[in-house]
């Protein structure tokens, strides 16, 4: 795995490499609930297919009226919001409806990705967060019962056996593969920075009263955000896990990580941790995608 940040997008070496290049199926599922405590739901997810697609309007062949193209591309997305009194969940939907916007309108659709396109696509994913935290920058200065509102985001975006994340604030991506679990993104916290800085260790950052404060987000008192970004080569038999930190902040990767190796089903999946972190406390809103990659055929 390779992680760039703003001022780093040369082409990552090293990253996790696949064995093959033959496309992965994909079984996928999300699910969010508000937990144990929270009054509402200030999280929101997206799991969306991107392929290419004919409409014919007119023929002398005896034709479907559209026509699909073989390939297709994943997209997920998790934000939590917050900002209180509505404004966390208005901001969340304002990023996930950005970022819906800007793929469906602005981003270029890669497929067959040959070197430098693959660059192309985590700029432009990077350019997909800004324009999300313009948008919602934007709309709190129009509306002063919303201002300060923010979201954290993370984006997975799959075609064929790579998987590019962009990603800030403290929701995560995670990487299951062959009974291990490993965090693909970083928190952007106040204790996450305390630990690089070696200040703190990372268990004491667990239960620090400083790991909910979120130095990066969509949105907030200013514009301007840091978009951290990974590549990852993806291979059969893996399995990607996106959630708001009303999940990490419940169980530990030990937990999570046993949780996705006792259920292979993606649904089924969601549905257990979801229900582990409300027994554990639920003192958040709880949000999950979990994405299995098999062999096609």
């Amino acid at each position: 795995m390779v992680a760039l940040t703003d001022n780093d997008l040369t082409p990552p070496q090293g990253h996790v490499a696949a064995r093959s290049v033959a496309p992965l199926a994909v079984r996928k599922a999300g699910l969010t609930s508000a937990g144990r405590v929270r009054p509402s739901n200030e999280d929101q997810f997206l799991i969306a297919e991107m392929t290419k697609s004919l409409r014919v309007r007119a023929s002398s062949l005896p034709e479907p009226h559209t026509r699909w193209g073989d390939e297709t591309a994943h997209l997920f997305v998790v934000a939590d919001g917050m900002g209180g009194h509505q404004a966390g969940e208005q901001a969340s939907a304002l990023a996930v409806l950005s970022i819906e916007g800007f793929v469906l309108h602005t981003f270029k659709w890669f497929f067959h990705l040959r070197g430098a396109e693959e660059q192309n696509v985590l700029r432009e994913f990077q350019a997909a967060l800004r324009q999300a935290d313009a948008r919602v920058y934007e709309e709190a200065m129009r509306h002063p019962e919303f201002r300060g509102m923010g979201t954290t985001v993370t984006l997975a975006y799959c075609l064929g056996r790579e998987l590019f994340v962009a990603h800030v604030g403290d929701s995560r991506c995670y990487l299951f593969r062959e009974g291990a679990l490993h965090q693909v993104t970083h928190d952007h916290t106040l204790a996450a920075e305390m630990v690089k800085r070696g200040h703190l260790s990372p268990e004491e950052a667990a239960g620090h009263r400083l790991r909910h404060v979120i130095t990066n987000v969509v949105g907030g008192n200013e514009p301007g955000v840091q978009v951290e970004l990974h590549k990852v080569g993806l291979e059969a038999g893996d399995c990607v896990l996106l959630c708001s930190d009303g999940l990490s902040g419940e169980l530990n990767d030990d937990q999570i990580g046993a949780t996705l190796a006792a259920e292979s089903d993606p649904k089924a999946a969601c549905a257990r941790l979801v229900a582990h972190a409300e027994e554990h406390g639920g003192r958040d809103n709880i949000t999950v995608i979990v994405v299995h990659f098999d062999e096609a055929g």
